[in-house]
């Protein structure tokens, strides 16, 4: 299989990866973490509102996408317990795509994944918001993230926040989205434990405050490039929640927390927590300290432009 050199997308058209064989794109789908997430009340719609501040990582999985002369769409996963049919994600993603464009012909998608389920880290939203960004291109569509918002709401509440990398404020259920600045990498180390969260299960177990925390300041902080005021700013609405419906959540967190990193949070809805490093040493330090058995830990940074990392 060749690759070419990828080549930059038009203005305002989401980065679609780098060009794959002769007509198809390869492409990272980043893992996410919450560094703010606040509830500000209920909708009629049986959702939140919502205001967070979410940052892309380079722990990502990874897709290959082939258009199909036959119309046909078609999933494979290297994991036997991902669905690779209409239920999957990336399936709704493709297809929602075709629907709302008119599209006539395929795609053959291959996924990688390296990122973990019910851990709060975004794997299937970063999924479905990566293919829709390849097949923008394999599909020789060439629209703009705005264009293609709909199509993101479509498959899920936070799926747009993926197509404004490295990092996004997001409102309303999470589908209203403001790309926001970063001026350095935060180094995390993730942990996430066996026992996984529903997200549904989580959020009906929060309660929306009355005085809501304002994330402005967290906000100039990344921006900024300030890891110490960044730390400091942590918050997460679901936190008390994922703690009380999984213990083995709260048992990572004072876990991370005993190590002394600069800051500790659970990201999401969980059951993953990770932790802000000073620097990349200081996260090598946190990672190789006694955690709870049984846990997976990933050192990694997050993400400062729209590229990902180049493959070697």
């Amino acid at each position: 299989m060749t690759t070419r050199r990828a080549t930059p997308a038009p203005n305002g058209v989401p980065f679609p990866g780098d060009p794959f064989g002769t007509a198809g794109r390869r492409i990272d789908a980043p893992a996410k973490v919450n560094l703010f997430l606040e509830l500000l009340g209920k909708r009629a719609d049986g959702f939140h509102e919502l205001e967070t501040l979410i940052v892309l990582m380079e722990l990502a999985d990874a897709l290959e996408i082939e258009p199909r002369a036959d119309g046909e769409l078609v999933l494979e996963c290297d994991e036997p317990a991902i669905p690779t049919g209409p239920t999957n994600l990336v399936w709704k993603a493709a297809a929602a795509l075709r629907e709302r464009f008119g599209i006539a012909v395929g795609a053959t998608i291959r996924l990688a994944k390296r990122i973990p389920h019910e851990a709060g880290l975004g794997g299937g939203s970063s999924d479905a918001a990566s293919t829709i960004a390849a097949l923008n291109a394999v599909w020789g569509l060439n629209r703009t993230a705005a264009e293609l918002a709909p199509v993101a709401a479509e498959v899920g509440s936070d799926v747009a926040a993926f197509l404004h990398p490295p990092a996004c404020w997001c409102t309303g259920r999470g589908e209203v989205v403001e790309p926001v600045p970063v001026g350095a990498s935060l180094h995390l180390v993730i942990v996430k434990p066996p026992a996984g969260l529903s997200t549904a299960a989580v959020y009906k177990a929060c309660t929306v405050p009355e005085m809501p925390v304002n994330g402005a300041a967290l906000r100039g902080a990344l921006t900024a490039g300030d890891v110490g005021a960044v730390a400091a700013g942590l918050h997460n609405r679901l936190q008390v929640p994922a703690f009380a419906l999984q213990p083995a959540v709260k048992a990572v967190y004072d876990a991370l927390a005993a190590t002394g990193p600069a800051g500790v949070l659970v990201s999401g809805s969980g059951s993953s927590v990770f932790a802000v490093a000073r620097d990349a040493d200081d996260a090598i330090r946190i990672a190789r300290a006694v955690l709870p058995p049984d846990c997976r830990v990933f050192v990694t940074r997050t993400r400062t432009t729209d590229r990902a990392p180049t493959r070697p």
